[in-house]
C-alpha cells in the first residue's frame, strides 16, 4: 500500500507558490496526481492554460480566479471544476497565505500566454 508521510512530500516553488507533491507515478500513483498548494500574499500567478481537467479546492484563505475570462472570489471549502482547454490565473489580494488541495491525472502540461509550456514535476 502506498502511503506518502508529509515528511516525504517533495515541494517545488514556481511563480512565487509551492507545490507539495504527494500522489505522482514516483509516489505510487498510476493515474492521478494530488498536491497542495500555497498561494503567499499578493501573490499574482501568471495565466495558463491547462491540458487536464483539474480539482482545485480552497482549503484556507480567500483567492481571485480568473477562469477563461471571468473573475471570481473563491473562499475556504469551495471547489473549482477546471475543464481540461481552460486559462486559468489567480490572485491572492490577502494578507494570509491561501492553502489549496488540486487533483489532476498524470500527464498535465500548462501553457503560458507566451507560448511556454510548463510540464509541471507534481503533475507527472
Amino acid at each position: 500500500m502506498p502511503v506518502v508521510r508529509s515528511s516525504e512530500a517533495v515541494t517545488h516553488e514556481i511563480h512565487g507558490a509551492r507545490f507539495v507533491s504527494y500522489a505522482t507515478p514516483l509516489t505510487g500513483s498510476k493515474e492521478l496526481c494530488a498536491w497542495r498548494g500555497e498561494i503567499p500574499p499578493g501573490t499574482k500567478a501568471p495565466a495558463h492554460t491547462v491540458s487536464r481537467e483539474e480539482i482545485f479546492h480552497l482549503l484556507v484563505g480567500d483567492l481571485l480566479i480568473t477562469l477563461d475570462g471571468r473573475t471570481e472570489r473563491v473562499s475556504a471549502g469551495d471547489t473549482l471544476i477546471i475543464h481540461a482547454g481552460a486559462t486559468l490565473s489567480l490572485e491572492n489580494p490577502s494578507d494570509h497565505t491561501a492553502i489549496s488541495w488540486v487533483t489532476t491525472s498524470v500527464g498535465l502540461t500548462a501553457e503560458l500566454a507566451d507560448g511556454t509550456v510548463i510540464t509541471p514535476p507534481w503533475a507527472n
